[in-house]
């Protein structure tokens, strides 16, 4: 990120999970609403909105950038514009806001991430997310996510080692993680042993990927307020976007090795860089686990394994919480929930309540530094950012 610093100065985050009784367009009102509430700020002062929504037909609202205006009447007549960039639709809209307030377009920014996935069939949602996917190539065209994920996870196998054990032992820590957060899909705890075992209850999505692998489908929305950093002053809480990235790769998988997660790892190494940090300063990181064999390659993109090694960041304990590095304590995509187009603000949300002691149970004590990484496709569209504490 270049130019002006900017920070969050508010945050507003639904409940996850099967929300029947909400609309998308109640959802973004309610994430909306509480981040308003936190800064502590008029709606009228508010100059522009950015909102991460993928849609693919998941429900008839296809023009939603205006929805979030329903907040309220102060907000009416004010830009507001729909990001769509795969499952980082959310921090599509984060960056469009943060460009936003660089560019003096705006003083301070609405960033409102939002999806209502469950009102359709796993089939149907199934179908509409592999629209992110390549087209023009028979070969790819008829994958859907678990499928390509599952061919990572066989050639991860076929390559260094079988990964099944170590993708067990990541669904079992983030479903455990998740226990700590009340907004979380899934309550439910489970061992390694059982996400490693084919059964009734765990059964395979597509080989070799189980149940265990892959992330829910979601309704939710999440929030933050955005302000040039050298006008955050007056605000309770904020929290430095210190660095933030975007690396786009190609979409169709002939053109690049999928195991080398080659987009996240540049854009990994690119924040480091742009915040003057290495590996060793972060408190904490949110990274999407779509599959748990993700969550496996960013360990290795991130740098905290060699490749072909990510099960050594489990086996030492770095990732777990308590360790050097913890990784996904809001339970992740895996137990939190992936409202797809919500995703990234809500990393970016709860990165923010980590940094000002806001986090609860998920707190990670002393925390300071903290990395969100949220990916759009199979590393396709790859957004990482390094945020400081600034104020709680």
């Amino acid at each position: 990120m270049q130019g002006d610093s900017i920070s969050i100065v508010g945050s507003g985050h639904t409940p996850f999970g099967r929300l029947d009784a909400l609309n998308l367009e109640q959802l973004i009102v309610m994430a909306a609403s509480q981040a308003i509430e936190e800064a502590g700020i008029e709606p009228g002062q508010i100059d522009a909105v950015f909102l991460g929504n993928f849609n693919a037909g998941l429900v008839p609202d296809a023009f939603a950038a205006s929805l979030v205006l329903q907040a309220s009447p102060a907000l009416r007549f004010r830009p507001a514009t729909r990001c769509e960039n795969a499952c980082a639709s959310g921090a599509a809209a984060l960056h469009a806001g943060m460009r936003a307030l660089q560019a003096g377009a705006a003083r301070t920014v609405l960033v409102v991430g939002a999806e209502k996935m469950t009102s359709r069939s796993t089939a149907e949602v199934t179908e509409a997310l592999a629209g992110a996917g390549y087209k023009n190539d028979p070969q790819e065209s008829g994958l859907s996510f678990p499928q390509l994920f599952a061919r990572a996870a066989s050639e991860y196998a076929r390559r260094y080692e079988d990964p099944l054990p170590a993708m067990a032992q990541i669904a079992a820590k983030n479903h455990g993680n998740a226990m700590h957060n009340p907004l979380a899909q899934m309550h439910r705890e489970v061992d390694a042993d059982f996400c490693n075992t084919v059964s009734d209850k765990n059964p395979v999505i597509a080989a070799p990927l189980r149940l265990t692998d892959c992330s829910l489908i979601t309704d939710g929305a999440a929030a933050v307020i955005l302000a040039r950093s050298q006008d955050a002053g007056g605000y309770a809480r904020e929290v430095r976007l210190r660095a933030a990235t975007q690396v786009n790769d190609f979409l169709p998988l002939r053109e690049r090795d999928l195991l080398a997660f080659e987009g996240p790892r540049l854009a990994l190494a690119q924040v480091y860089e742009q915040a003057g940090i290495r590996l060793d300063d972060l408190d904490f990181a949110e990274v999407h686990d779509c599959f748990t064999i993700a969550e496996l390659l960013i360990y290795e993109a991130m740098g905290l394994a060699p490749a072909g090694r990510g099960r050594q960041a489990l086996d030492e304990g770095i990732v777990q919480r308590g360790g050097r590095l913890p990784v996904n304590l809001s339970g992740g995509l895996k137990a939190k929930g992936h409202p797809v187009g919500a995703t990234g603000v809500s990393m970016h949300a709860l990165a923010f309540r980590q940094l000002t002691g806001q986090a609860g149970a998920m707190q990670c004590p002393g925390a300071s530094l903290g990395l969100v990484f949220n990916m759009g496709g199979a590393a396709v569209a790859n957004y990482a950012s390094v945020l400081e504490a600034v104020r709680a």
